[in-house]
């Protein structure tokens, strides 16, 4: 992974913008973070993981999301079920036993090879109808989801000093990476207020994704599950060191330059600029709220009700305000008619995008 990254560098004149290298850094073939054979997702570290998703922690997740899942597949009229990175498995799993012979099809696309094998051996019970694919059709029937996937796609980053931004690289100084940043017309889409100097992430290439699944969704709907903000909340004054974290042994850091390849590399997303580069693709936002209503929305309370403990108590991290209840949030879009959405019709958030 260093060879490879300071090869790229190299050719790029000795300074590599910080999204080309997140991509190599997590999807370079056999080296990346999500090409590698390591686990990366688990509940504790002792398995060898780096962190865990909802679906790792509870089954409670995907039973409440397929409700949603169902909602969608009636009121768009399709049968299939698409998943954009589907990690281990689990909530294809979930979803397929809460939605058994209401899906027709499910297909995973993940550029994971590790992965997919993980997820064959998940989803064995399951092999008559799921399939995997490695890119988009050229059109797309049916419910499309994704849990923590955008977050993963790669970001730059632009950095205001003394009044003036710049977009920040990477360069190699001996054996070890280091920032470096160039002048730039970049700029977030928010001018952040006050003077001081102020690091932060824009999404051109998750924002190509939508603009892409608006061309290829042709009926249907997609829900996004993720950790971020609306444009207002993301370029805050105060969030002035941005937002680009890291993931190891169940711990965080904001170094990326370290241990490349071996850790998770993420980054929260601005649902404003997911929302509006879909809606000037054509694709309209179904709704848009916390992770804490959208599950509540769709059942999460009573299935809590019956739950045993164990799982009550996961349970309540999604829903928990200082756990993912509120840091997570979902948006919903659609292709056809509008309906009144089950994960939406208490707490929508739109009006704030």
């Amino acid at each position: 992974m260093q060879a490879l990254l300071e090869k790229s560098i190299r050719r790029a004149g000795g300074w590599l913008p910080f999204d080309r290298f997140m991509a190599q850094a997590l999807y370079a073939p056999g080296l990346g973070y999500y090409a590698n054979d390591s686990r990366k997702f688990g509940r504790m570290p002792g398995s060898g993981s780096d962190f865990v998703t909802a679906p790792e922690m509870t089954p409670l997740f995907g039973q409440a999301l397929s409700v949603q899942v169902e909602d969608a597949l009636r009121a768009t009229g399709t049968h299939d079920v698409w998943e954009f990175g589907a990690g281990s498995g689990a909530l294809a799993l979930q979803l397929l036993q809460a939605l058994g012979g209401q899906v027709r099809r499910y297909t995973i696309v993940d550029v994971s090879g590790s992965l997919r094998e993980r997820q064959r051996a998940t989803l064995a019970d399951f092999a008559a109808t799921v399939e995997w694919a490695s890119e988009l059709p050229d059109s797309i029937r049916g419910v499309v989801v994704g849990n923590e996937v955008l977050d993963a796609m790669p970001v730059k980053l632009v950095a205001r000093s003394g009044g003036t931004w710049h977009e920040r690289g990477v360069t190699a100084v001996g054996s070890a990476f280091a920032w470096l940043d160039r002048g730039t017309d970049l700029r977030p889409p928010v001018e952040p207020e006050g003077a001081h100097d102020y690091l932060t992430e824009i999404h051109p290439q998750a924002e190509a994704f939508v603009r892409t699944l608006a061309d290829r969704l042709v009926q249907g709907a997609a829900f996004f599950l993720d950790y971020g903000f609306s444009e207002a909340e993301y370029y805050h004054p105060q969030r002035h060191m941005g937002t680009l974290m890291c993931h190891r042994g169940h711990l965080a850091d904001t170094d990326p330059l370290s241990d490349v390849g071996l850790k998770d590399i993420t980054a929260h997303i601005n649902f404003t600029g997911l929302a509006l580069a879909a809606q000037e693709a054509g694709l309209p936002t179904l709704g848009y709220t916390t992770q804490a209503r959208f599950l509540m929305n769709c059942g999460l309370v009573p299935l809590l009700a019956q739950a045993p403990l164990a799982q009550r108590i996961a349970g309540q991290r999604l829903i928990a305000e200082h756990e993912m209840g509120e840091l997570f949030k979902v948006i919903g879009f659609h292709r056809g008619e509008f309906w009144d959405a089950v994960g939406f019709r208490e707490g929508d958030r739109t009006h704030r995008l």
